[in-house]
């Protein structure tokens, strides 16, 4: 089993969606490991999406992360990463696979509803920083 980190994002806390997204996630098979709902910081999402600071809109997806609550969990199936990308489809919602996350969630590029890790690699370093080393598995 391989683990990856899922974040709901601000908006969709907003929307009041939690219980539905993290439905779909079990609907596909994914086991949630550890999750908590919490309010990030400036600095923890300056630091989080510090591989983005170069980027043009990484002031805006720092206030955008900050403007709220949001809800990282940790999540658990064969195939994780590949298979979370695919449920949540692409991050443009009005690119998005019918029946993802994202097109039926999100609003837009930006608010789009959730996070999820790219890589293997990525998602033991993202669920580090929220949950410690111990739960990368």
């Amino acid at each position: 089993m391989a683990r990856t980190l899922l974040i709901i994002k601000p908006d969709a806390v907003a929307k009041n969606v939690i219980g539905a997204i993290i439905q779909r996630l079990e609907e596909k098979g994914f086991g949630i490991i550890e999750l908590q709902k919490m309010h990030l910081t400036r600095a923890q999402a300056a630091e989080f999406y510090a591989v983005h600071n170069e980027r043009p809109f990484y002031h805006e997806l720092v206030d955008f992360m900050t403007s709220g609550p949001c809800v990282p969990m940790v999540l658990e199936k064969d195939d994780a990463v590949p298979f979370l990308r695919e449920t949540i489809g692409s991050t443009n919602p009005e690119e998005a696979a019918e029946g993802t996350i994202r097109k039926d969630f999100a609003t837009n590029i930006q608010n789009n509803a959730v996070h999820a890790s790219d890589s293997p690699e990525n998602a033991a370093q993202e669920i580090a920083f929220f949950f410690g080393e111990s739960a990368a598995g």
